[in-house]
């Protein structure tokens, strides 16, 4: 009689049971942020509490979520300590720029997010993707973190920049690890909401990183338009050209070009390297069901030639990534701040205080999931996703601000993934001892150091 296995339960922080002192609190903030939240965090509603820096609210409640998110966001700002940490690594990019700026990148790069667009993108993800899994024909050990930087970094290279990033790949993947090891980790004086102008000591080791990377963008933007100059017409009418036209008086200014540049090229490929990351590690740890992903790839492959349709067609591909997404979401707080007080049902939301709507505690609340540390890609299995409340699952973020990159990470993931794992299978060994600790994103403490074999 066939037994269902016992689900993977993949490594995270325990649940504090007593609250931390002010000290130690603004310790674990600065190490990791994820092992500050205790298991009422993850059973009630929403928290709401005086803290360090002044009120604190957690939602974790659907509707609350809807509400902050969309229902009143004009009453919601991006929070101020959010600002502290990005705004100097990404200035008036998109995940960072408010009001007009805002408004006029949106309107600048929506078009290049298209379903059409999109799809256009399909055949380099899978070029890139086939030309990048040849370093795995020899087998061995590799780190499957590292790999996906340097996997998503080429498609995103490829996609939006048509190949033309000044720079290595091999230096860019170091550099982008240093960055969110410096500049991406809240300091204590932000939890204090000590003035911008004092320095935050733990943020000066990340200033020459910082350097090299407004380098690259002053550099590519500098080769695209020398191109674009020579010869308009035979340009890549790429995210790049793109930005670049939209330039000028009633569009982005010079500097919100580059830092939107920046945003892509930094954030853009980091969410969905390390959700790449954790999918492997997952379904390496679960080989039922990694077997049933396999099976799924190796038959959509031998019918379907057109990468374009593989996302519809891979329902369990795609549900093991969603699961690993609703486990280790890239981005593991949203931060907002009420510029009015108001009411929601009884729970009053004052002006200033720090709201924060974390996918990490939501998508493992006792209330919302049934074994919410589990992995368990079933939940996202056709006719069980549709029970989902859109607001208990928050991988892109929801309302005006949602992740406007969504479709693209989505099919670039599932086209990566069925050539990986067609190809190749990915096993732990003694040292695959991940543990999630969020800087900006949620990473692999350590790596995912990981045995590559070809599948035959």
């Amino acid at each position: 009689m066939d037994t269902q296995p016992v689900p993977f339960v993949p490594p995270a922080p325990k649940p504090r049971t007593t609250p931390p002192s002010t000290l130690e609190m603004m310790r674990i903030v600065y190490r990791n942020p994820l092992e500050l939240w205790g298991e009422h965090t993850y059973n009630e509603p929403w928290i709401s509490a005086n803290g360090v820096g002044g009120h604190l609210i957690v939602a974790n409640d659907p509707g609350l979520i809807r509400h902050v998110l969309i229902d009143n966001a004009k009453n919601y700002k991006m929070a101020t300590v959010r600002q502290m940490i990005l705004r100097p690594i990404l200035r008036d990019g998109l995940l960072t720029a408010e009001g007009e700026v805002w408004k006029r990148s949106r309107k600048a790069m929506a078009p290049v997010f298209t379903p059409r667009h999109i799809f256009g993108f399909a055949e380099p993800m899978l070029r890139r993707t086939m030309q990048f899994v040849a370093r795995y024909e020899e087998g061995g050990m590799t780190d499957v973190a590292h790999d996906m930087t340097l996997l998503t970094y080429d498609i995103l290279a490829e996609t939006l920049f048509s190949g033309e990033i000044a720079g290595e790949p091999g230096s860019f993947a170091q550099e982008i690890d240093r960055l969110f090891e410096t500049m991406g980790r809240v300091d204590p004086l932000d939890l204090l909401r000590a003035p911008e102008w004092l320095p935050r000591l733990t943020r000066i080791r990340g200033r020459k990183t910082m350097a090299y990377f407004r380098k690259i963008v002053t550099d590519t933007v500098k080769m695209r338009e020398e191109r674009l100059k020579r010869d308009s017409d035979t340009a890549p009418q790429d995210f790049l050209t793109l930005l670049l036209r939209a330039e000028g008086p009633d569009g982005l200014t010079r500097a919100e070009v580059e830092d939107n540049i920046i945003t892509f090229i930094g954030a853009g490929h980091e969410t969905t390297a390390r959700a790449l990351g954790w999918t492997i590690y997952c379904l390496a740890e679960a080989p039922w069901e990694r077997e049933k992903v396999e099976r799924e790839i190796e038959a959509v492959l031998a019918r379907e030639p057109d990468p374009t349709k593989w996302l519809d067609a891979m329902p369990f591909t795609r549900a093991a990534f969603e699961e690993a997404l609703r486990l280790y979401p890239p981005a593991p707080s949203i931060n907002r701040e009420p510029i009015e007080t108001e009411t929601w049902n009884d729970l009053v939301l004052p002006k200033r205080a720090a709201v924060l709507v974390m996918p990490w505690v939501v998508h493992r609340h006792r209330k919302l999931w049934d074994m919410p540390d589990a992995f368990m890609p079933e939940r996202f299995h056709p006719g069980n996703r549709e029970k989902i409340d859109r607001f208990q699952y928050l991988p892109f973020g929801a309302g005006p601000r949602i992740c406007i990159g969504a479709s693209f990470a989505m099919q670039e993931a599932i086209i990566a993934l069925a050539i990986m794992l067609s190809r190749f299978r990915f096993d732990v060994t003694a040292e695959t001892k991940p543990w999630p600790v969020q800087k900006l994103t949620t990473q692999p403490q350590g790596g995912l150091p990981m045995q590559v074999t070809r599948r035959v």
